[in-house]
C-alpha cells in the first residue's frame, strides 16, 4: 500500500530495509547516517453528525469510491488530536458545524495500515452543503440510509453500531478490525 521509501530524507543517501538493533520489525535505514525511516499506521478520524433522529452523510466527489456515501471524515494531521480531526474533516466536507459528543468507533484496517476514529456529533444548525471533497451532503433515516452505496466498510459497520444502539437506549465505544 505505501510507496518504497528510496532516500533517506535527511541526508538523501539510499535507505536499505533492515531490523535494527533493539527493535524486532524490519525498518527503512539510511544506509548513510543511520536515520531510521518509521512506517506507521494513518489515523482516518470523523463524525456521525446527527440531526433528530437523521445522520449527515457526504457523497464523495473523490477517489477512492468517488460517488458513494460516506460520514464526514479524513486523515487527521500533524498537530491536532483526534477531536480536532473530526470536527476539521466535518467542516471541509459537509461545512457543517458540530458539537462532538463521545468516541463513538475505532476500527482498525491493517490491510491498508489505517485506523479509523468516529465520533459521535450533534449538527448545530441546517446549514451544510458539500465542501470540495463532496459532491453533496444530505440527511437519512436509518431506512432512507443509502446501504448499498456505502463507501467503506467502517463506515458502514459505524452506522449499523448507531441505529442498534440508538434503538437500545445505550450508546457503548465499539472497536474492533477489518481484515
Amino acid at each position: 500500500m505505501d510507496p518504497a521509501i528510496n532516500f533517506c530524507s535527511v541526508c538523501a543517501a539510499p535507505v536499505v530495509v533492515r531490523i535494527p538493533p533493539d527493535d524486532s520489525l524490519p525498518r527503512h535505514i539510511c544506509a548513510q547516517c543511520g536515520t531510521i525511516h518509521y512506517r506507521n499506521p494513518r489515523l482516518i478520524v470523523g463524525s456521525l453528525p446527527v440531526w433528530g433522529e437523521k445522520i449527515l452523510l457526504c457523497r464523495r466527489a473523490i477517489e477512492p469510491r468517488q460517488g458513494l456515501w460516506t460520514l464526514p471524515s479524513g486523515f487527521m494531521e500533524n498537530d491536532e488530536t483526534t477531536a480536532q480531526g473530526a470536527v476539521r474533516e466535518t467542516i471541509e466536507e459537509a461545512c457543517a458545524r458540530i458539537e462532538l459528543d463521545d468516541l463513538y468507533t475505532v476500527i482498525s484496517v491493517p490491510h491498508v495500515n489505517q485506523v479509523h476514529i468516529v465520533y459521535r456529533a450533534r449538527l448545530l444548525d441546517l446549514d451544510f452543503a458539500p465542501g470540495a471533497e463532496s459532491l453533496e451532503v444530505a440527511l437519512f433515516t436509518e431506512d432512507d440510509t443509502p446501504w448499498e452505496a456505502i463507501a467503506f466498510r467502517t463506515i458502514d459497520l459505524t452506522l449499523r453500531h448507531f441505529f442498534a444502539d440508538r434503538r437500545s437506549g445505550k450508546f457503548v465505544t465499539h472497536t474492533g478490525e477489518i481484515n
